[in-house]
C-alpha cells in the first residue's frame, strides 16, 4: 500500500506538502507508546498516533518510519510539522478514530509491522 492509497482511505489530510512517496508501505504500527514504536515499529512504515508532540517525529526518525498519521482529528504542533519536513518524514492527519484508521487499512491490505525477535 502507497501513501496515496492511506490518503485515500483514510480521507486524511496531507500537512507536509510534497512530501509523498511512491514506495510501499512495508507495514504499520498503531500506538500513543512511543517505546512501543521503537520496539515494534518497522522501517519504511506508517505510524497511527494521536500523539502530536515533536516526540512522535523524533521517535519516528529513530525507528526509519516514513509517514505519521494523527488520528481523531489531531493536528500536531507545529514545532512538530518543522522537525517532519527537515527529518523527510511524511504527516498526514485524519478524523478517524486510531481504531476505525486500523480497521480501514486492513481492510484495504496493510498490515501490521512484524514484532522483532
Amino acid at each position: 500500500m502507497t501513501v496515496a492509497a492511506v490518503r485515500e482511505a483514510l480521507a486524511a489530510t496531507v500537512l507536509t506538502p510534497g512530501r509523498e512517496t511512491a514506495a510501499p508501505l512495508r507495514g504499520a504500527i498503531a500506538s500513543d507508546m512511543m517505546s512501543d514504536v521503537l520496539t515494534f515499529g518497522a522501517s519504511g512504515s506508517l505510524l497511527l498516533t494521536g500523539s502530536t508532540n515533536p516526540q512522535s517525529v523524533r521517535t519516528a526518525e529513530l525507528a526509519d518510519i516514513v509517514v505519521i498519521c494523527y488520528v481523531q482529528g489531531k493536528r500536531p504542533s507545529p514545532a512538530s510539522v518543522a522537525l517532519a519536513t527537515e527529518k523527510g518524514i511524511q504527516l498526514l492527519a485524519t478524523d478517524c478514530s486510531l481504531f476505525e484508521a486500523c480497521g480501514r487499512l486492513h481492510a484495504a491490505g496493510l498490515r501490521g509491522c512484524a514484532p522483532r525477535t
